[in-house]
């Protein structure tokens, strides 16, 4: 029994310095991968050096003093926030944010960036819950992907060029507390998952249904009164036409 005991203990003390090498490893992992996110997106939609990054030999341990980045902990480096709203930032939707893994904030209102928002962007932020791409000029439809970033609690697309409707697949999204889509170019229908959000959320022209006042029956109904309408207009003024041609042409000729 004393020698099976003393055997267990033998293994648990043989392991710490394995378990402590390993959550050393995991923190450096952390640390070099976040590191590679930010290069990444510097490179992707800064061209003109506003954030001011430097990257260099030093790098690994001060990417928590990077001018909108705030981490976990001032001594983890590991990203927890990026508040880059208002830097001037170009290009399309920035590579390299899946290496953020830790991220659960991604501000990247009031810039110049434009493109779709990317298909697979619950792969690129999964664990996200603040998504802010506000006044920018993304285009394109909303991908039906993000419905798969379950914690999201808050998403503002306000004031883009994006098209399209809005994915019913987003009812997934059981934590969301804000959701924001005016002055797009969406159409069709709220989803009725969506509609204990305000009015002023989906200002949008060709949107319909709660909490909105205008009806979708009714936008539909005539936008048929105008297809119908104007293809017998159109087929009543052919008959008119053919009915003069035939008229022309049935009338009798005169000589001279």
């Amino acid at each position: 029994m004393q020698n099976t005991a003393m055997a267990v203990r033998c293994s648990c003390t043989a392991l710490f310095p394995l378990l402590f090498c390993f959550m050393i490893c995991q923190l450096c992992y952390g640390t070099v991968t976040d590191i590679q996110c930010l290069k990444k997106l510097k490179a992707s939609v800064d061209p003109d050096n506003k954030l001011e990054w430097t990257f260099n030999n030093n790098t690994e341990g001060s990417i928590c003093g990077f001018n909108g980045v705030e981490c976990w902990h001032p001594n983890e480096n590991m990203v927890l926030s990026l508040h880059l709203g208002s830097f001037g930032l170009k290009g399309e939707f920035p590579d390299g944010l899946e290496n953020c893994s830790s991220m659960t904030l991604l501000d990247l209102s009031s810039n110049s960036l434009s493109g779709p928002i990317p298909a697979d962007i619950s792969r690129r932020v999964p664990f996200v819950r603040n998504l802010d791409l506000s006044f920018n000029s993304f285009l394109g439809e909303i991908p039906e992907a993000l419905a798969n970033c379950s914690y999201l609690n808050i998403v503002n697309l306000q004031h883009n060029k994006l098209t399209g409707t809005i994915p019913v697949q987003l009812a997934a999204i059981s934590r969301l507390a804000q959701f924001n889509v005016a002055d797009n170019q969406l159409s069709g229908q709220i989803p009725s998952s969506l509609s204990k959000f305000t009015a002023s959320d989906f200002a949008n022209q060709d949107l319909c249904g709660r909490p909105l006042s205008n009806d979708c029956t009714a936008n539909s109904s005539s936008r048929t009164g105008i297809i119908v309408g104007s293809a017998v207009g159109g087929a009543v003024i052919t008959l008119i036409i053919a009915a003069v041609i035939l008229f022309i042409v049935l009338q009798p000729s005169h000589s001279l």
